[in-house]
């Protein structure tokens, strides 16, 4: 699933009807049309079409021309001055007038009454005011009128963005129609990501409106929001006659004393994600503790220097940083690490605190680097504020990973992968999981698809998306779910996504 801005998504319409000749009014036509079959699960109810002049109104008065066509009772307004009316939206405005739909224009504080009327007896709302395009205060009347939307009980589906919102950046500007179901066209749109967007979105439909893929792939810019669909196919299928040395050789460097748990974690979760062969480098404490659990990986004392530095240079993919501690000897294992390591290394947790104000050793690696920080971890390796980071996330990854030539996955509600070029966004995972060890399981779950031969950006997208699988589906039988459950059905999981026929 594609994401987009605004700016994008002018220039493939204006591509599409331009270039490609596909006349406006046959989008907006197509567009009221996906809106419609939303609309008819209201079946025999009443509607209201809040429009204004803008394009998004003429999806309004189109979507209302439909529905009286089939019959239905619908209420129509026309919000502000119909001046400077766009071409397209006036074609559908006057249609809906010649084959005798009432439009109600609302210009001024006591006409909002009509509105407020009509919404007390309608059975769906459908939210037409502004599109993609706004990024001022919605005030005076308009104002007035998403206020009124806001204050009845009737559901409310909005057309392309709610009203009042800015669709790059997801902000508010004064008051926001709270829509129930938002219907966007073509693109995910970006200010969908914003925390506070989802309580004006409400449940999200992307929906095609006849834009051909010339258009698309002419102007999009790399981002993409993962689903089933684009994991399973990035997922590959065994070969029957494949044995443990074509699924990669890892190492996981993790854990100290009092943090056996995230080296467990770590390197359990890449065994059963199929790794051909786990070996968890750790303290001769965390060694001991781990000889009575691993069943299926091996262990390496940071102290065995010779074997350690055998298995950096000889592994598929490692992993360094759960449980390490924020220390010096950390970072004297992340250099070596980072000095002699020949496949591609994945640094989590301590791996990431040490390296605060230092992160021009990973410019400096012989190798490919993977890094997971949460927003705290971020703020600190880019000396900005955490309120920064979450306020563009997606620029945030974007800027560390060209600058370091890195892949970032930064964790959190919607997680974000980036190599630079281009952008995916998570759409698993839920508050369920918010316990400790989940980072840890998933570092061994991205060093494992790495090592199993899978492109970096595509492990780790992987990953992250098997990982909230996994959560999204424990937790519709659990209140919450812990890091142990999540790892315990990666098998599981993993099979369901790449065979949901089965």
């Amino acid at each position: 699933m594609r994401i987009g801005s605004a700016d994008v998504m002018r220039k493939i319409d204006g591509y599409a009807i331009n270039e490609l000749g596909i006349p406006g009014i046959v989008l907006m036509e197509n567009a009221s049309l996906k809106v419609l079959d939303f609309i008819e699960t209201y079946k025999d109810g009443k509607a209201c079409i809040i429009c204004s002049k803008g394009n998004n109104g003429g999806d309004g008065f189109a979507i209302a021309r439909h529905l009286f066509v089939k019959g239905r009772d619908v209420r129509v307004f026309l919000i502000g001055s119909n001046d400077g009316m766009s071409n397209d939206c006036r074609v559908n405005y006057e249609a809906a007038k010649k084959i005798g739909i009432h439009i109600v224009n609302i210009k001024n504080e006591p006409e909002i009454g009509h509105l407020k009327k009509a919404l007390g007896e309608c059975d769906v709302a459908v939210d037409a005011i502004f599109g993609t395009g706004l990024n001022r205060k919605a005030e005076g009347i308009y104002g007035m009128a998403i206020e009124a939307v806001n204050s009845g009980s009737v559901p409310v589906i909005s057309v392309d963005v709610p009203s009042g919102m800015n669709s790059d950046t997801g902000e508010t500007y004064g008051c926001c129609i709270k829509a129930d179901m938002t219907i966007t066209f073509q693109l995910y749109k970006k200010g969908f990501f914003n925390y506070k967007a989802r309580k004006f979105t409400g449940k999200i439909e992307v929906v095609e409106i006849g834009i051909p893929e010339a258009a698309i792939e002419k102007f999009h810019e790399g981002e993409y929001f993962l689903d089933d669909a684009m994991v399973k196919g990035m997922l590959k299928v065994r070969d029957e006659v494949s044995h443990k040395g074509n699924f990669g050789r890892v190492l996981i460097i993790a854990g100290t004393r009092g943090y056996s748990g995230a080296a467990y974690i770590s390197a359990t979760s890449a065994v059963r994600c199929g790794s051909g062969l786990v070996t968890l480098a750790c303290d001769e404490y965390v060694q001991a503790a781990m000889s009575n659990r691993f069943t299926e990986a091996m262990t390496c004392r940071f102290d065995e220097k010779e074997r350690l530095d055998d298995l950096i240079e000889s592994c598929d993919a490692i992993a360094i940083g759960p449980g390490m501690g924020n220390n010096d000897a950390t970072m004297k294992l992340l250099e070596n690490v980072l000095r002699r390591a020949k496949c591609p290394v994945v640094i989590d947790a301590d791996g990431l605190n040490v390296l605060a104000g230092k992160t021009e050793l990973l410019e400096s690696a012989s190798c490919e680097v993977v890094i997971t920080p949460h927003p705290g971890e971020m703020s600190r390796l880019m000396g900005q504020s955490i309120e920064d980071i979450q306020k563009n996330r997606m620029r945030a990854a974007k800027e560390f990973a060209e600058k370091h030539n890195a892949t970032v996955l930064l964790k959190g509600y919607n997680t974000i992968i980036t190599d630079g070029d281009r952008i995916y966004i998570n759409s698993t995972g839920n508050s369920s999981m918010a316990s400790g060890g989940m980072g840890d399981c998933l570092t061994g779950m991205i060093v494992s698809f790495i090592g199993q031969g899978y492109d970096i950006p595509e492990a780790v997208c992987i990953a992250a998306y098997i990982h909230g699988y996994t959560g999204e589906k424990l937790s519709k039988k659990m209140f919450c779910v812990n890091a142990g459950h999540v790892m315990e059905n990666l098998p599981y999981a993993i099979h369901e996504v790449l065979f949901p026929e089965q």
